[in-house]
């Protein structure tokens, strides 16, 4: 897959994004421009302040194969900004897990074996064996705010109160939802 990238280049990306003079699409938008500085900081702030569950972290430390999690984002994603890092976390703690990046819109696209109700939503996690069989797939929310989301789109709720309500929602559940989730998976589903 040539659009894969691992995690240093992954933050370069947002650095490199702020700084650029000739900006590429969809940066050249002021909007995503914007997003891009919000996201490197939120980015920023949960991987300083994330505390990981300790059962979580004793599930994830006892695989004993190598699994690959590919983990599909984009600068742009606000909610890539709150799940990314607590997923970055996870990875570091097993050498047997590589995070290996993948751009939403760049060729060739993962994504469009991964929809989400028919769209491209991220970010989305697919982890694979050694074999490179899907394992788990997560994503693109933990499922309440998934499901809050969804609410608030049929409500036919503005674009704006939308991100501002699922910000507040990120920030009062401090990423315990996803990690409960990951950690369903590993109970339920992986021999380890």
């Amino acid at each position: 897959m040539e659009n894969l990238i691992d995690w240093d280049t992954y933050l370069k990306t947002f650095d490199t994004i702020l700084s650029s003079e000739k900006l590429q699409k969809p940066y050249d938008n002021p909007t995503y421009l914007e997003y891009v500085k919000l996201n490197k900081s939120r980015q920023k702030r949960w991987l300083k302040t994330v505390t990981l569950d300790p059962v979580l972290i004793e599930r994830i430390k006892a695989i004993s194969s190598p699994q690959s999690w590919y983990l599909i984002t984009e600068p742009w994603c606000g909610d890539a900004a709150h799940s990314v890092p607590f997923i970055k976390l996870m990875s570091d703690l097993n050498s047997f897990i590589t995070l290996k990046i993948v751009w939403r819109d760049t060729a060739p696209f993962m994504i469009d074996n991964y929809l989400t109700n028919g769209g491209k939503s991220i970010p989305k996690l697919v982890v694979r064996d050694e074999n490179e069989e899907d394992v788990f797939v997560w994503g693109p929310r933990p499922e309440p705010c998934q499901k809050l989301f969804l609410e608030l789109k049929n409500q036919n709720i503005s674009y704006e109160e939308q991100k501002v309500t699922l910000q507040n929602w990120y920030n009062t559940d401090k990423g315990i939802t996803l990690q409960k989730e990951f950690l369903s998976w590993l109970k339920s589903t992986l021999q380890t």
